[in-house]
């Protein structure tokens, strides 16, 4: 991660074995939630680099200023749209490592694992 999040002390925490969430399906399904999420976030960051193709504003200097305004908007800026998604998708990341540390010391099996288990019941059954 570049820098620290809301959850970054949380995270570290969860990694020393300091908290956990206690109870298997919470974390289970809080993991997925954060797949969920992470999914949609990036399907943003795709459409976001749309708006990275600023023109149209005519051949002059005028023109080629609100260009480079939009644009900075877009990317390349802490708070441009891209950034911003950035940084959400990093906490949804710890967010999702705090689950699965959480379910896996709960179960000793790891998440990844009981999604393809959970999948496979589903087809099944």
């Amino acid at each position: 991660m570049s820098e620290s999040t809301a959850y970054t002390q949380l995270l570290s925490q969860v990694r020393a074995g300091e908290v956990y969430l206690d109870n298997e399906a919470a974390a289970y399904y809080c993991y997925k939630a954060c797949d969920k999420r992470i999914l949609d976030l990036e399907n943003m960051l795709t459409l976001a680099r749309n708006v990275q193709n600023v023109s149209g504003f005519g051949d002059f200097h005028m023109g080629r200023d609100l260009e480079q305004k939009f644009l900075k908007q877009a990317t390349g800026e802490p708070n441009s749209i891209d950034a911003v998604i950035h940084k959400d998708i990093e906490v949804v990341q710890e967010l999702r490592e705090v689950f699965a540390i959480s379910f896996q010391r709960i179960t000793g099996q790891d998440v990844d694992s009981a999604n393809a288990l959970d999948y496979t019941t589903e087809q099944l059954g």
